[in-house]
């Protein structure tokens, strides 16, 4: 198994909470950005610089990843992806996407960006929140215990 991060909108609490945990269970972490990111030396921390644009840091995680694998991202149609090969996706605000929740995630997606592509202003998500933070530890606690459970 290893921990892929969607690291460009990552909020850094998120990335450290994943820095102590790839410690303490020893997961490889890898995070993917479009920029050089700082992140702590370690045996099970690396990062992956991609070029910049739309997605490309979305597609090489779906293209690099294998079954098992566990990406943290906001991005939808990342997690859907993720999960069509086989993988998991937990959102940095705490919600683990399954087949069943991310079909309707990805549905509420495209409307909303149909439309703000038809001019209706829709705003954006909340800011995040010290309840973010912690529905994201317990989420991804619950996951590790369980994952690491099941291939012990």
């Amino acid at each position: 198994m290893r921990i892929w991060i969607d690291a460009d909108a990552c909020p850094k609490v998120i990335k450290e909470i994943l820095y102590r945990a790839a410690e303490r269970v020893q997961i490889p972490l890898t995070l993917v950005a479009n920029m050089q990111l700082q992140h702590p030396k370690s045996d099970y921390i690396d990062s992956v610089h991609v070029a910049a644009g739309a997605d490309v840091a979305d597609a090489y995680i779906v293209d690099h990843c294998e079954p098992g694998d566990l990406a943290i991202t906001a991005d939808i149609p990342l997690a859907a992806g993720m999960i069509e090969k086989g993988g998991f996706a937990l959102n940095p605000r705490g919600e683990l996407y399954t087949r069943d929740n991310v079909r309707r995630a990805l549905s509420v997606r495209n409307m909303m960006d149909e439309m703000r592509g038809a001019g209706v202003v829709t705003g954006g998500p909340p800011p995040f929140s010290q309840a973010d933070r912690m529905a994201f530890a317990n989420q991804f606690d619950r996951f590790i215990t369980k994952h690491l459970k099941e291939n012990r």
